[in-house]
């Protein structure tokens, strides 16, 4: 991770935070994006960059600049803001479905479409989409966000084709995440058979680096303790 540059979309989040602040921890200078406000100033080794609509493309297009300007350069984009709804088909909402589609598939679309010609230029540029392994069989409810994970996944595959040889671009599938939200959403679960947002990081951060030159349109499942 030494002196590689990333954006981290959704860096105020439960799981972007850790990525972000494991990233730094090991000599990465990280450019975190989020819908929400920033929480600190700029520094050499970080910035944020907050109030960011990435389902708008001029937006996404905006951070991505702002970051690529404030560091000089980037190598690796994590694609992290999303959301999640739980809703059956015939007792739900079309406006569902497109809230699920510009969540999870048009902030990575958008932001990747403008990070795409730093990370060529960088040599060993990197893309981590977030997944999910729900998108792979959807269960009852689980229509909208498993088809616009769905979307993540052709996405990604798509990408990597298209860009081969120039960036790699992967994306991990978590099972559940550990975090506070999901334990006040399903309090009865076994949490220990969860993902944590550090395991998860992990993988990610792997994926990134150098050692991963090779790896490239890969899905990932990262499942936790079974």
């Amino acid at each position: 991770m030494q002196g590689k540059v990333l954006i981290v979309t959704g860096a105020l989040g439960a799981l972007g935070k850790v990525v972000a602040e494991t990233a730094l921890a090991r000599g990465a200078r990280v450019a975190g994006i989020d819908h929400a406000p920033s929480q600190m100033s700029a520094t050499p080794e970080r910035i944020e960059i907050g109030g960011v609509d990435l389902s708008d493309p001029a937006q996404a297009k905006t951070a991505v600049e702002a970051a690529a300007k404030h560091f000089g350069r980037l190598d690796a984009l994590i694609n992290i803001a999303g959301g999640f709804a739980f809703e059956t088909v015939g007792d739900g909402d079309i406006k569902t479905w497109q809230r699920m589609h510009a969540l999870n598939v048009l902030t990575a679309l958008n932001t990747s479409h403008a990070a795409l010609p730093h990370l060529a230029a960088s040599g060993a540029g990197r893309i981590v989409n977030i997944g999910a392994m729900g998108a792979l069989q959807a269960g009852s409810g689980m229509g909208p966000y498993a088809a616009s994970k769905a979307g993540v996944h052709r996405l990604t595959e798509a990408l990597a084709n298209e860009w081969k040889g120039k960036v790699t671009v992967n994306a991990v599938l978590p099972s559940i995440i550990d975090t506070k939200a999901n334990r006040a959403d399903m309090p009865k679960a076994d949490f220990s058979k969860w993902v944590t947002p550090q395991e998860l990081a992990e993988v990610i951060l792997f994926l990134v680096s150098d050692a991963a030159s090779g790896v490239t349109g890969a899905l990932i499942p990262v499942s936790g303790r079974v």
